[in-house]
């Protein structure tokens, strides 16, 4: 009985390898804007394995961990290699992701039945935000601390509780070594969060099937996943490690802030406090709204109304290329998404102010009010679903 079992199993685990890998059935007209999920998967796989070997070295205390990033970079062999890799990969990351979530959104890949798949996405997404903010205190320089003490401050203005869960951020009355020891902790133990999020992604995906540029779902041709499009996520994977490897030999600082090369120091506050560039979207949002407890009520919003837009849809239409009022208030989106990001880094005053601000609007008034009105207008002039 025992050996009947064992040749059963031995016979299922091939084919549902390859019934979920190799033979997965993938629409025939998928573009190269579909490979940016699989080039994500490879930068998270980078990330884990450059962060172990981190914190291999690494020292978390606020009078060591400065100079320990600095030992890894001059002392440890190939140190500066791995940091480089770890500190400019958390970039591709957000570049990949961000260019599969607007994929997404074009596309319509939140559209039922991949509703739930939308929201797993989106989950990921706020788990590597987490992992990032957390990941960037940990140098321990300039912008490193006063990053780390503007923003866990933002909590202060929820009424009543606010102070309290700040003191538990803090893990004190500062941002100090406890502090420092708590986002070590969850930095290092996230991205295997963001693992088991991404495998549920992953069989959810599966389990709908993959959108496609035409965004039907029947009436499409299948072919096989491998060797097809294998070739095709392996040519962008040869495309990425190139722009990769463009910023880490050449310009691995570019994407960083001066400031961090400083030994942070409570008493010396920075002129100019700024995120990384994958979080200053947010970030204007949050300084466009003059109440502090309404800016980061907005700023959170902002991120989370993504989870609202399998609902917030009210069209059967997927694709941007059937919808030819949407397709340009999608550009709309994307050009206010990037100017929010270029207004994120410049200082709080005017015309920038009232730019943010006019931008904030226009992001909110896009999801909340122009994306289901669309939808609204597109189902009653439609007789037929797609």
């Amino acid at each position: 009985m025992k050996n009947s079992l064992n040749r059963i199993n031995k016979l299922n685990q091939p084919s549902f390898l390859a019934s979920h890998i190799i033979d997965y059935p993938t629409p025939i007209n998928l573009s190269y804007f579909w490979s940016f999920g699989a080039l994500s998967g490879l930068c998270l796989v980078i990330q884990i394995v450059t962060g172990i070997f981190l914190a291999m070295h690494y020292c978390c205390h606020v009078d060591l961990a400065f100079s320990s990033v600095e030992h890894i970079m001059r002392d440890v062999n190939s140190g500066w290699l791995i940091r480089y890799l770890h500190s400019n990969g958390a970039s591709m990351f957000f570049l990949c992701v961000y260019t599969h979530m607007f994929r997404g959104l074009y596309f319509g890949s939140y559209i039922f039945p991949r509703g739930t798949l939308w929201i797993s996405g989106i989950l990921i997404f706020l788990c590597m935000m987490a992992t990032a903010f957390m990941g960037y205190v940990l140098p321990w320089g300039q912008m490193s601390f006063w990053g780390a003490t503007v923003i866990t401050n933002l909590f202060s203005a929820i009424p009543v509780v606010g102070s309290s869960i700040v003191e538990w951020l803090w893990g004190g009355f500062a941002v100090d070594n406890a502090t420092l020891n708590r986002f070590f902790s969850l930095h290092y133990l996230l991205p295997f969060v963001i693992v088991g999020l991404v495998i549920l992604h992953l069989s959810l995906l599966h389990k709908e099937g993959s959108n496609n540029p035409l965004g039907i779902n029947k009436k499409v041709e299948f072919i096989s996943f491998f060797p097809y499009f294998y070739v095709k996520d392996l040519f962008s994977f040869f495309g990425l490690l190139f722009v990769f490897s463009f910023f880490l030999f050449f310009f691995p600082n570019v994407l960083g802030h001066s400031d961090n090369y400083i030994m942070a120091n409570p008493l010396v506050t920075p002129p100019h406090i700024v995120p990384e560039w994958y979080f200053l979207p947010f970030y204007a949002i949050l300084r466009s709204i003059p109440d502090k407890l309404g800016g980061v009520v907005a700023m959170f919003a902002s991120i989370l109304i993504l989870l609202a837009l399998p609902k917030l849809n009210l069209s059967w239409l997927r694709s941007a290329k059937f919808r030819p009022l949407f397709a340009p208030l999608y550009w709309f989106l994307v050009s206010d998404f990037l100017l929010l990001g270029w207004l994120g880094q410049k200082p709080v005053e005017s015309p920038y102010i009232e730019a943010g601000m006019a931008c904030t609007f226009f992001y909110f008034t896009i999801f909340l009010v122009l994306f289901p009105l669309l939808g609204y207008l597109e189902t009653k002039l439609s007789s037929y679903k797609i």
